[in-house]
């Protein structure tokens, strides 16, 4: 066990035993897709804060439902188009065996969440929507080691003042227990301090996992923040994993407190023009040895790693043709 928490060995979501991701994207129509693959099912659960959330199967996450584990989670652009990548993912993995059996059949479980990125830039003219095409991509693609930044789901997202991205990082607790967090960022506020470098989520900085530029020493709080209100084109969609082994309930606090994080790295945070949301995933290899302080500071690391996840995200985002926003290394790297 830990004397400490610190990040894990990549960084990553990964660092979550058992657990894969994989990319998609297309740059032409500047929009991609991102899974989370289980080695095994694993326990769901979700929470959403947004005020314009677009998702499936996030019903059957209530605590109360019958099915407790799935499958897979999908991340992705295109908005309401975006809803067809986990057919993609669904279709995929029964083919190789994997869902929930009922008689003679596999139904795999792939709850899903979507971002607006439609008016980012790229052409959205396609004659079939490219999303389950996208979404079976990037189960393909899965790994334990993936790109951050204008990767996956994150390829054509946006912020109030940068571009956005996918971001993820991680944290071992003293407990042992290990929590990550990956999101696609692409928020109606900033994840920035006014026009500088700093970080929104700068307290929470691990070794300069986001550019090391430290806090903002000043922050004018009459001005109104800056915001895409008028663009309509928003939602901040992410999943916090651990290790830990809990039930549906607890995942759905684990999500429930790791809304914190974008609350602690976005200016401002949960609009009625975003859809925010986050997926909680168990992989249950590791018991809580004290239910009550262990997922006490379970919540609290949730919260602190998504910050950081979020920041990553901005800080790793790349230029291409026709971006509708500068990245934050071309301003500020």
């Amino acid at each position: 066990m830990p004397e400490k928490s610190a990040p894990g060995p990549r960084n990553l979501i990964t660092d979550v035993a058992g657990l894969r991701v994989g990319n998609a994207e297309d740059p032409h129509i500047k929009t991609g897709v991102t899974v989370l693959l289980g080695d095994q099912p694993f326990t769901c659960g979700v929470h959403v804060m947004g005020g314009a959330p677009g998702t499936r199967e996030t019903d059957l996450l209530a605590p109360d439902k019958t099915v407790e584990q799935v499958d897979a989670l999908v991340l992705s652009g295109g908005s309401a188009f975006g809803l067809d990548a986990p057919s993609g993912v669904a279709d995929a993995l029964r083919a190789q065996g994997r869902g929930f059996k009922v008689g003679d059949q596999l139904v795999p479980i792939v709850p899903g969440a979507i971002l607006f990125d439609l008016i980012n830039g790229g052409d959205k003219n396609w004659t079939e929507n490219p999303y389950k095409r996208l979404g079976a991509s990037a189960l393909a693609n899965a790994s334990e080691d993936f790109a951050l930044g204008s990767v996956g789901a994150g390829t054509g997202a946006t912020t109030a003042n940068l571009k956005g991205g996918l971001g993820s990082a991680s944290f071992t607790l003293p407990s042992g227990h290990t929590v990550a967090a990956l999101v696609a960022v692409n928020a109606l506020g900033s994840a920035v301090v006014g026009d500088g470098p700093q970080f929104w989520a700068a307290p929470f900085e691990q070794t300069a996992e986001f550019g090391g530029k430290g806090v903002a020493q000043l922050y004018p709080e009459t001005h109104v923040p800056p915001t895409k209100l008028a663009a309509h084109a928003n939602t901040t969609i992410g999943i916090i994993a651990t290790d830990a082994t809990l039930t549906q309930a607890q995942c759905t606090r684990l999500a429930t407190a790791a809304h914190d994080g974008y609350a602690r790295a976005l200016f401002p945070a949960h609009t009625p023009m975003d859809g925010d949301l986050i997926f909680a995933a168990s992989t249950g290899t590791s018991p809580l040895t004290d239910p009550i302080s262990d997922t006490l500071y379970l919540g609290h690391a949730a919260a602190t790693v998504m910050a950081r996840a979020i920041a990553r995200a901005i800080y790793h985002a790349s230029e291409e043709p026709n971006d509708a926003q500068p990245t934050w290394a071309a301003r500020h790297g």
